[in-house]
């Protein structure tokens, strides 16, 4: 007689985070430690990625532009018709205790929502009841005296040009999975991604940058990318500085030529590209300039 065996519930573990006792994660209103953090297999995030996310860098114990996060992740919910489960404040409340809880004021804060348990299929119908996860994972250590400086490759996958559901951080990342897997084969840092025009638009997990003519460019949202929190800031910083932007779409083998390269996401902050499929880019001191005034707003203490 066959023996089969149902699993009715994952375990929800920080990934490159080794399990530690004592560390908590925040689970739809409980904080309980990670060992312990799970969800149910027929979760819809889990199964067909419909869900969305958001990851945010604490510093001092403080999220790192938390209002942006959390409307870009409203907007989000309100587009997939998501229910969250918590106000924004109280969220941010919660996000405050999950990092004095976990001594870790320096960290990656990642918060989860997924539409929950529902029918077997596609139809959303029966997810009545959101699913909503936070958890902290070490921060990159970034050394302000050797800052880091990648190398990048076109990734042979494509994004769709004018897709709405770029605006949002979903769950369902496979484009961005495959272009990371293609520079990690590679030895590179990013990866790029071009879309369906045959444009380069955005990094895996970044927003690309350049400079040509003295003027900061980067790729325009119908173009199909993510609008960063930190691509934001970068503008914002910009306009701090007087210098010109543009909002411009370009070809790979045009990047190539331009005056300095560098793109911007929250886990790094601001990161000046070294190459590009093996081929040097020239380095501009405007990129070096935005970097450091983005080190002087994240080292603010107000």
């Amino acid at each position: 007689m066959p023996l089969f065996v149902f699993i009715r519930e994952i375990r929800v573990f920080s990934p490159g985070f080794a399990l530690k006792t004592g560390v908590l994660v925040f689970l739809n209103g409980r904080f309980v430690p990670e060992e312990r953090a799970v969800v149910s297999v027929f979760d819809r995030s889990f199964l067909y990625g419909d869900g969305l996310f958001e990851t945010m860098r604490v510093f001092r114990g403080k999220p790192f532009r938390w209002e942006q996060h959390i409307e870009r992740l409203q907007r989000g919910a309100d587009f997939l018709k998501i229910k969250l489960p918590f106000a924004p404040a109280a969220l941010r409340q919660f996000a405050d205790e999950l990092v004095a809880k976990n001594n870790l004021p320096d960290a990656l804060l990642r918060l989860t929502l997924s539409r929950g348990v529902g029918v077997r299929g596609y139809s959303p119908k029966g997810a009545e009841q959101s699913t909503l996860v936070m958890s902290l994972h070490p921060a990159p250590v970034c050394d302000a005296n050797n800052p880091p400086r990648w190398k990048l490759i076109a990734s042979t996958h494509r994004l769709p040009a004018n897709e709405p559901l770029a605006q949002f951080k979903t769950c369902n990342k496979l484009a961005q999975i495959l272009a990371r897997a293609e520079a990690d084969a590679a030895g590179a840092d990013e990866a790029l991604l071009l879309n369906t025009d045959g444009f380069v638009v955005e990094g895996a997990s970044s927003n690309l940058f350049w400079i040509e003519d003295h003027t900061v460019c980067t790729p325009p949202l119908a173009a199909g990318i993510l609008p960063g929190v930190t691509r934001a800031v970068v503008l914002e910083i910009c306009r701090q500085l007087g210098l010109a932007t543009r909002e411009a779409n370009i070809s790979a083998k045009q990047l190539r030529g331009v005056s300095g390269v560098f793109v911007s996401l929250s886990s790094f902050g601001v990161v000046e590209i070294v190459s590009l499929d093996g081929e040097n880019v020239k380095k501009s001191p405007i990129s070096q300039q935005i970097q450091q005034r983005y080190r002087e707003i994240v080292a603010r203490k107000d």
